[in-house]
């Protein structure tokens, strides 16, 4: 049995295990679910295999990109977490297959990590980036509380930037 990390009311957030492999390389091939991410897709589900195999976030800083879990079906819906960014800030990011958008399980998987970020990690301020483009995410870090703090180039692209402090959040 897998470790739940986080819990929400409708979903459970866990770690990366081999099994999700075919999920994460159908999410990261679908045109529109990474249309604004600038990630390419996997070659392969080898490939997905191999990268969750690597993917050491977690045992290296407690933290990462959560598979999100249906609890009514056991279905795997996508990703959501915090990532610490070599620059130093941790970033919340998320991603989720289409036939799951406009359901609200973003703004809830990132509210769920949001808790887990100031209330079990400790962090000071967590940060989140979008394609300018990209209504749908603004619209989820404004739904978490999050305060735009401006725009910029983010990995190569046309962002806008958000962020919420401990403080802010807790209030």
């Amino acid at each position: 049995m897998v470790k739940v990390i986080i819990e929400s009311k409708r979903l459970y957030l866990r770690e990366w295990v081999i099994e999700d492999a075919q999920s994460f390389f159908n999410l990261n091939n679908d045109p529109e679910v990474i249309r604004y991410t600038g990630d390419p897709p996997f070659d392969s589900v080898k490939a997905t295999r191999e990268f969750i195999r690597n993917y050491d976030a977690f045992t290296k800083v407690g933290m990462g990109r959560w598979v999100c879990i249906l609890k009514e079906t056991g279905e795997n819906i996508g990703w959501c977490g915090l990532r610490q960014k070599p620059e130093g800030f941790v970033d919340l990011g998320y991603r989720f297959h289409q036939n799951h958008w406009n359901k609200g399980y973003a703004t809830e998987a990132g509210m769920a990590c949001l808790e887990f970020g100031f209330h079990q990690l400790g962090l000071e301020i967590i940060v989140a980036n979008a394609v300018a483009e990209n209504e749908a995410s603004s619209r989820v870090m404004e739904k978490l509380g999050m305060r735009f703090v401006g725009k910029g180039i983010n990995e190569g692209h046309h962002s806008v930037g958000y962020e919420i402090s401990r403080t802010e959040f807790i209030k």
